[in-house]
């Protein structure tokens, strides 16, 4: 007996309102709101006769699960299938489908091939068509990705290794995944360097979706990975000479992990003690080799600590179009010091953050910690940091990310993997909750009955 519509909707408020905010969470995900960067991506499977049936269609939720996680669209993320085993069928070119749904039903149509292990050819065929405007690839440019994913269980009948050279010579990224008795010397000849991050193994077909969020993650980046970034660097007396030189190693580990190029990340210098000097401007250096030399030749000045009026340089004249900063770029200030201001430093470090200055702040040694947090942006926690000990400063660049994504949307960037593990929590906490609540249910009816 069905309890009546009063009976059930006093019962389903006991849920709560943390039910309606898991649901909407999880719709959310559903909805595929994450943002990937603009890349050209072909899957290339292995369907030779080694692959068993059921192997293959466990392959084939893999696809769709992470092509859930893409920003799909002609002006996004594209993708394409390429089959292979003796011969090789171009499945889904990356001009065919422009939305998620189409590309998960053809991927749901795809067949096994079920004959020999012609890797090579499919490389081959992967470089020459399935990569060809003529297919709906684009044009080669800094900003579009092009990244191949070969899925493989056995030896290949053919060479791969000369064909993947050429591959990744053309700008194609490539990842390896190996199934079962793969061989991984094959693996490490295909994927792209470091091989860590691109060769992957997993013991059967039944556990690879365990690599779903791994390419998630891959290919998760910022709606505009374009940023402007400017260090404002304290070479007062106090720092001396050779704790000057560990801050410049310092400013060049945080370089190595920033995408320096014309288009996207671009780094200026500013240095400062009793007055402030541009060591170099945003945009002359736009490869890390040159960043990181001019980094070195930078001369300490020694003097006092005017942090004041080093912001107001940053604010006034660092981020200004005459000094190469770009409109409509994020900017970002990473100020270090080691010790107290000379002057006062609240009104220019408050403009900063009026002018919308992602603003990081820190400290060594002497470094004043309330001066620190005033500068720093929102959530102070996330932009603030400090240390007694300047060659504790590597671990500072360790956990300092310079993140530019829309911090209001929850799918971007390296939140994906972790909102969908709060989605999947949330429904499973849902599904207790509501089964806790047919529960109750029966016993109410037990009792009117």
């Amino acid at each position: 007996m069905m309890p009546t519509p009063p009976l059930f909707l006093l019962l389903l408020c006991l849920v709560g309102t943390q039910a309606t905010v898991d649901v909407r969470t999880a719709a959310a995900l559903a909805a595929g709101l994450c943002k990937t960067r603009p890349t050209d991506l072909v899957f290339i499977i292995d369907s030779s006769r080694s692959v068993r049936p059921s192997e293959f269609e466990q392959v084939k939720v893999f696809l769709a699960k992470v092509i859930e996680g893409l920003d799909v669209g002609p002006n996004a993320t594209r993708v394409g299938v390429v089959n292979y085993a003796s011969r090789v069928k171009n499945e889904v070119s990356l001009k065919t489908h422009r939305t998620k749904a189409g590309l998960v039903k053809a991927v749901t149509k795809i067949e096994p091939l079920s004959t020999g292990t012609m890797t090579g050819l499919s490389i081959q065929f992967a470089l020459n068509v399935a990569f060809s405007e003529a297919e709906g690839a684009r044009v080669k440019s800094p900003d579009i990705s092009k990244v191949a994913i070969i899925v493989t269980d056995g030896r290949p009948q053919d060479n791969v290794k000369d064909v993947a050279q050429r591959a990744r010579e053309a700008g194609i990224e490539i990842f390896a995944i190996g199934v079962g008795r793969v061989d991984m010397s094959t693996l490490k000849q295909m994927a792209s360097d470091p091989l860590d991050d691109h060769v992957d193994y997993v013991e059967s077909y039944s556990v690879i979706e365990k690599l779903t969020k791994k390419f998630q993650e891959a290919f998760c980046a910022c709606s505009s990975s374009a940023t402007d970034v400017v260090f404002l660097i304290d070479g007062s007396k106090s720092v001396r000479p050779e704790n000057f030189e560990l801050v410049k190693k310092w400013i060049n580990q945080i370089i190595d992990k920033l995408d320096v190029s014309d288009s996207k990340a671009h780094v200026g210098l500013v240095q400062y003690s009793s007055s402030v000097r541009q060591e170099f401007p945003l945009g002359r250096h736009n490869n890390k080799k040159d960043l990181k030399d001019a980094v070195k030749k930078m001369a300490y000045m020694e003097r006092g600590t005017m942090t004041g009026q080093a912001l107001r340089y940053l604010t006034d004249k660092s981020f200004s179009i005459g000094q190469g900063a770009r409109p409509g770029v994020a900017k970002v200030g990473i100020v270090f010091t080691d010790g107290r201001s000379q002057d006062y430093i609240g009104d220019a470090a408050k403009k900063a953050k009026e002018l919308g200055l992602k603003m990081y702040a820190v400290g060594v040694g002497n470094a004043v910690e309330d001066e620190l947090k005033d500068i720093a942006s929102e959530p102070t926690g996330e932009h603030y940091f400090y240390t007694a000990d300047f060659k504790a400063m590597t671990q500072i660049a360790k956990k300092l990310q310079i993140n530019i994504c829309q911090e209001e949307d929850p799918c971007e960037c390296d939140t994906l993997v972790k909102f969908q593990k709060k989605v999947e929590d949330a429904l499973q906490a849902l599904t207790k909750k509501i089964e806790s609540m047919s529960k109750r249910i029966a016993l109410l009816e037990n009792k009117i009955v």
